[in-house]
């Protein structure tokens, strides 16, 4: 079995910075594609940033330029450091990620807990 286990939410002012992680746990045998989603009340869940393995990345255009994903792969963990945050971001945001537990097997979808971040003065 795989976990995947976030960190890093809270409170913080506009303007703010606060960085998210999410550390992947259990049978691994390889990380594919790591992604970012997230959920503000009474939305749809968004995707907003992902990154492949070897490292290339997307952003929803929402956080181009103010959002920064990336991933340490002797760590099994993604990062998601988010910069000039605006009320707008406030949302649960999920860490999700394609992971092969085993030497040729499928990949299988896995996703974190939640994170709760609030941007509010």
């Amino acid at each position: 079995q795989v976990q995947l286990v976030e960190s890093g939410g809270g409170l913080v002012q506009p303007g703010g910075s606060l960085v998210l992680s999410c550390a992947a746990s259990g049978s691994i045998f390889s990380i594919y594609f790591m992604r970012w989603y997230r959920q503000a009340p009474g939305k749809q869940r968004e995707l907003v940033a992902s990154i492949t393995g070897g490292g290339s990345t997307n952003y929803a255009d929402s956080v181009k330029g103010r959002f920064t994903i990336s991933r340490d792969n002797t760590k099994n963990t993604m990062y998601l450091q988010m910069n000039n945050l605006k009320p707008e971001d406030t949302a649960v945001y999920y860490c999700n990620a394609a992971v092969s537990p085993r030497v040729a097997s499928a990949p299988e979808d896995y996703w974190g807990q939640g994170s709760q971040v609030t941007v509010s003065s």
